[in-house]
């Protein structure tokens, strides 16, 4: 299988106990987006990525300077938390940061992906698309080592991740990320074409919460400008570990098409 089904018309989001006794400030926003028709980006999206490319640029930052923003700091003591080596294994907005931090561009996927890399780069956390047609539940958990991962862009070199290590995982074993955000899984790639999707913003900092809401805000705005239908919004942490979005809904051109948010 190199894609998920679909079916399935909630998705339940949880995070495990575990994780937050272990990064007790780890907040987690999500934002489904029920049925959408994922297309290349439009001038919008494209000029918001290139925004935060140049903001990025201006800053002057090396690789030390991109490790201290403080949300990704903060990432980087979390994965040392859980055991991770985050010089080796780098979050998903320090990597993306680092890269453009040297003067180069990020490559153009379409409207989902590069929107997620406008607003990551912007608020220096991970911000990712998910496809989650036919999941019914996705849980960030210590693997216990029998999940299946499928690496993006080599579905046929299965990976098994290491017990302990932070993962989304769904009940059919099967592990969407590596080392938390490090990497994300095939099959929930988010590729052109209808797919049911949930955005993700990850914090791991006092008071990330609010760069989290801030960030979700972002996402959703300029989604307005690109599509239209029913989005629906959960922000999890210490407090509220668990929420079950809907993810069946109309089809919505993520083209240039104004639409709004109820």
């Amino acid at each position: 299988m190199t894609q998920l089904s679909d079916g399935a018309d909630t998705l339940t989001v949880r995070i495990d106990d575990r994780v937050l006794t272990a990064v007790p400030d780890y907040v987690l926003g999500v934002l489904a987006i029920p049925a959408i028709e994922v297309a290349p980006a439009p001038p919008a999206v494209s000029a918001l990525l290139t925004a935060a490319e140049d903001a990025l640029h201006t800053a002057g930052l090396d690789k030390a300077g991109v490790a201290e923003l403080p949300g990704i700091a903060a990432w980087r003591d979390a994965y040392r938390a859980v055991g991770v080596n985050p010089n080796r294994f780098p979050c998903a907005a320090e990597s993306i940061a680092r890269r453009v931090a040297k003067g180069d561009r990020l490559p153009r996927i379409n409207a989902l992906v590069d929107l997620c890399n406008a607003v990551s780069l912007g608020a220096a956390l991970p911000v990712a698309s998910c496809a989650v047609d036919g999941l019914t539940d996705l849980v960030v958990r210590p693997a216990d080592g029998t999940e299946t991962y499928l690496p993006l862009g080599a579905p046929d070199a299965p990976e098994r991740p290491e017990p302990g290590e932070v993962v989304y995982a769904d009940a059919d074993g099967r592990a969407h990320s590596r080392r938390w955000n490090w990497r994300q899984g095939h099959l929930v790639r988010t590729d052109l074409g209808r797919h049911r999707l949930l955005l993700t913003v990850e914090s791991a900092h006092p008071g990330g919460r609010a760069q989290v809401a801030d960030a979700l805000a972002r996402l959703s705005a300029a989604l307005d400008e690109v599509s239209g239908g029913a989005r629906q919004e959960a922000v999890l942490d210490g407090g509220t570990t668990s929420a079950v979005l809907r993810t069946a809904g109309p089809l919505s051109p993520a083209g240039n098409h104004p639409g709004s948010r109820p």
